[in-house]
């Protein structure tokens, strides 16, 4: 902490008026003393972080902080305000304002004192001894824990007098909140400083509080967990905020702080003993399942520093209530741990239901190509093939097709059981699993097929969700999980999909497949065309698995129709279409592209020819208004183009890799190369339109290189 601030680091006459003119005067010094490199670039990732949340706290506080390429060393700038500055605080301007530094990759060491800084805030006596220093190296002193507030220095000569530390590890919560901040001299002279969770008891610390409780009955037990998206401030400022609550209400409050600098979790029988939690995060807590199953309060950050006696009495009225999460719901879905809390159900749908199809897709991919090998070595009656485990012969190629085919056909098997069950373990977690499977294998029992399993773990999902809101008693808790979930929630679904809502669902689906196999003509280069331009639209994300489950789901059965191994051909030649053009666009127009997006070029080459889309990715993302719709033209021409020439496809994957096993080969690579040349052409010329930038990174490659991410743009836009 020592070099951390230094006393021309400090302002004690701050002029500023805002909050910008604020960081930008205390960033000024930092550049003057060589711990900031660009003086803008670092104001604007400040400016980043102050956009996600502000910065202001109760107690006229403002604590500007971001961790930045542009910081060489972790660095603290003090200013102090008479006419105070609004950072956003719910009581007014700041007068103390803290810029905090941080470099990209700062180490835990540093990040650890950081944090000893923010929890110090919540001390009122540090807080008064700053606003009253009256030059800046006391308070740059005062600030590295090298000089005592007023408080501490009538403390008991024993207690002033011990080790460096001894008071945190002494367990005794009064004087662990009145440590200076950086443990004293000992950190200045690069001893370890006290880790951001070095509140956290030692598994013997409840048995401890028992034994001490002068009124014969424990204290109300509480643990927390706290996290901000910086993890350099309002994570430890909200721990301290939160224990100091505690120990004025006579609560034992234990927290885990989730932090830049990692964390350390709590041990496990702490949590068990505790009778509720308080989340107080602005980021997805990690590993919420530990905390499931009791009297739970869900806020932000600023919300456990601003107001933790409210957070404390609201948890203990929920536990007095009896007011419980529910395991599952408690730890989150797969989707929630994924996801932000504000999400919509629009978007958390699109989430389970794509959550289903990641964990299908392998075996699509694994059952397909084995099928696929299958015909291409046993010829096209392999199908008719007596079982392997009767009928094989070792020398002969047509038992070894029969072999992969038949083991193909297994894997398909689980195809329609693995979306339905993944769709509800998107939606419920684990409890979601079991109900989920049944009613997928009910669905393809009742040739209710692709749509009947994702009806069937919409259901499983949602009446999971809906057991586990019923508050449950104590006892029945343990065993809710593993008997009385699965049970209840299998019998549910598999009553719905069978007496319901599966006859109509296998009615619309064998509609849907009559269908298909009557498209001919212009309605199929229609179909092509549309499944090309959904392929290239974003590249692998939710559009592009759309079209790409709409053609696995067809090719999923024993005997596929030929309309449906066609629309498998489309899909897969329009999905090679933009990895491959955007190869090709640097090979021959490099000079409009950057240093590192000629290097993913070279990439895109063998992720295009392999059917990954998303090797286009990065040049989309750098040029979005070219890249996209120029990707978009030529995947729909050769999804048109692949069924005027009628290739089909049975294996689901592989790109250039499976050809052999392509009807129609050699018409299908030229409805490939045509997109190729024509998204190729069409983004040449778009790029090729714009002005040339002044010293533009397309000319110049060293400028390239200095992009961080190499999807900044050579040219203006």
């Amino acid at each position: 902490m020592s070099d951390m601030i230094t006393a021309d680091l400090v302002d004690l006459d701050l002029s500023a008026d805002t909050k910008e003119a604020a960081a930008r005067a205390l960033a000024e010094r930092m550049v003057a003393q060589g711990r900031v490199t660009d003086l803008e670039g670092f104001l604007a990732d400040v400016a980043a972080r102050e956009a996600q949340m502000p910065t202001g706290l109760d107690g006229g506080i403002g604590i500007p902080h971001c961790r930045s390429t542009h910081v060489t060393e972790p660095t603290l700038a003090f200013g102090r305000s008479r006419a105070g500055v609004d950072f956003g605080a719910a009581d007014g301007p700041a007068d103390l304002i803290f810029l905090i530094a941080a470099p990209a990759g700062a180490d835990d060491a540093h990040l650890t004192i950081l944090s000893s800084l923010a929890r110090q805030l919540m001390n009122a006596d540090f807080t008064s001894a700053l606003r009253a220093a009256d030059d800046t190296a006391t308070t740059a002193a005062l600030i590295r824990g090298e000089e005592p507030a007023p408080a501490e220095s009538a403390r008991d000569t024993a207690s002033a007098g011990a080790e460096p530390g001894a008071e945190a590890a002494s367990g005794t919560p009064q004087d662990t909140a009145a440590t200076p901040v950086a443990a004293s001299a000992g950190a200045a002279a690069g001893s370890t400083a006290p880790a951001p969770d070095a509140s956290v008891p030692a598994p013997a610390a409840p048995a401890d509080a028992d034994s001490g409780a002068a009124a014969g009955e424990r204290p109300f037990r509480l643990i927390a967990v706290t996290s901000c998206p910086t993890g350099i401030a309002h994570t430890y400022m909200a721990a301290e905020s939160l224990e100091n609550a505690g120990r004025e209400a006579g609560v034992e409050v234990f927290v885990e702080t989730q932090g830049s600098a990692g964390f350390t979790r709590l041990d496990p029988a702490v949590i068990a003993g505790a009778d509720g939690v308080i989340f107080a995060h602005d980021v997805s807590v990690r590993d919420k399942d530990r905390f499931a199953g009791k009297p739970t309060v869900d806020v932000g950050v600023k919300a456990g520093i601003n107001r933790p006696a409210e957070l404390i009495a609201e948890v203990r009225e929920k536990a007095a209530r009896g007011e419980v999460s529910a395991p599952a719901a408690a730890g989150g879905t797969p989707v929630d741990r994924a996801g932000d809390s504000t999400e919509g159900y629009g978007t958390k749908l699109r989430k389970w239901l794509m959550s289903g199809v990641s964990y299908m897709v392998p075996f699509v991919a694994a059952g397909g190509l084995l099928i696929a090998l299958g015909f291409a070595i046993g010829g096209w009656q392999v199908n008719k093939a007596p079982s392997v485990m009767d009928h094989f012969i070792w020398t002969q190629t047509d038992s070894w097709g029969a072999l992969l085919f038949q083991i193909g056909g297994v894997a398909f098997k689980f195809l329609v059981p693995v979306l339905a069950g993944y769709i509800a373990y998107g939606m419920a977690d684990r409890p979601g699993l079991v109900p989920g499977f049944v009613g997928g294998a009910i669905a393809l029992d009742i040739n209710a097929g692709f749509l009947g399993g994702l009806v069937a773990g919409l259901i499983a999902g949602g009446v999971v969700m809906a057991i586990q809101k019923v508050n449950i008693p104590t006892p029945l808790r343990g065993i809710m999980p593993v008997v009385v979930i699965p049970l209840i929630s299998s019998a549910i679904v598999g009553f719905l999909m069978l007496v319901v809502v599966g006859k109509p669902i296998a009615t619309a689906q064998k509609g849907l497949t009559d269908w298909l196999n009557s498209l001919t003509g212009a309605n199929a280069v229609l179909l092509g065309a549309l499944l090309g331009l959904m392929m290239c639209f974003d590249l692998g994300g939710p559009v592009n698995k759309v079209a790409y489950t709409f053609a696995t789901a067809g090719i999923a059965v024993s005997d596929p129709s030929d309309s449906a191994m066609k629309i498998m051909a489309a899909v897969m030649a329009a999905g090679m279409v933009p990895p491959l053009a955007m190869a090709l666009a640097t090979t021959v127009r490099g000079r409009l592209f950057t240093r590192t997006e000629r290097e993913n070029g070279k990439a895109a080459w063998v992720l295009g020819a392999s059917f990954i889309s998303e090797g286009a990715i990065p040049f989309a993302a750098a040029d979005p208004l070219r890249v996209i719709p120029s990707a978009m033209v030529g995947g729909a021409l050769t999804g048109a183009l692949s069924m005027v020439f009628g290739s089909t496809l049975r294996a689901p994957h592989g790109g250039v890799f499976v050809v052999p096993l392509i009807g129609n080969p050699l018409l299908y690579l030229v409805a490939v190369a045509a997109g190729v040349c024509a998204t190729t052409a069409l983004v040449i010329l778009l790029k090729g339109m714009r002005k040339q930038a002044p010293g533009s990174a397309a000319t110049d490659p060293a400028g390239a290189a200095g992009s961080p991410t190499g999807a900044k743009q050579p040219v203006a836009a």
